[in-house]
């Protein structure tokens, strides 16, 4: 540029002091990002249950399910293998033990839950559950 200026001195710098790096701003935004997933896995836990409260509600439900005839629901919480090598009518002979089950602690057996079921009879079998769209029994195997 060329010509007559108003001031012959050029314009004024903007900013005097020397650059200052503002983190505050981006600190809190990763903090609350942090600390947001870390309160989303309590509340899952907290109200979901641990995998091993989850196989058991799951197993629980089965059992009952069966021992009330109830072939329609027990053979829903059946996973795909299962519901192939087994139709709804055979569910109760495969599964149901003698008298009512009750459920013991899960044990982890890889992706899988094994549920222990006492019967009245004083047999017990381990319930497979697995995570199939949703956790499923897969499987019924004599304890011991």
């Amino acid at each position: 540029m060329s010509g007559p200026f108003l001031y012959d001195d050029g314009p004024a710098p903007l900013h005097t002091g020397t650059p200052r790096r503002a983190n505050g701003p981006l600190l809190w935004i990763f903090g609350g990002t942090v600390a947001f997933a870390v309160l989303m896995v309590v509340l899952t836990l907290v109200l979901r249950g641990s995998g091993a409260d989850q196989a058991r509600e799951v197993a629980g439900v089965f059992v009952v399910a069966l021992s009330q005839d109830d072939t329609e629901t027990a053979y829903d919480l059946l996973c795909q293998a299962e519901r192939v090598r087994l139709d709804p009518e055979e569910l109760a002979g495969a599964y149901l033990g003698e008298g009512a089950g009750r459920l013991g602690t899960p044990a982890e057996d890889g992706d899988a839950r094994l549920v222990p079921v006492e019967w009245a009879d004083g047999e017990t079998s381990e319930l497979t559950v697995i995570g199939e769209d949703g956790l499923k029994i897969c499987g019924v195997t004599p304890a011991g």
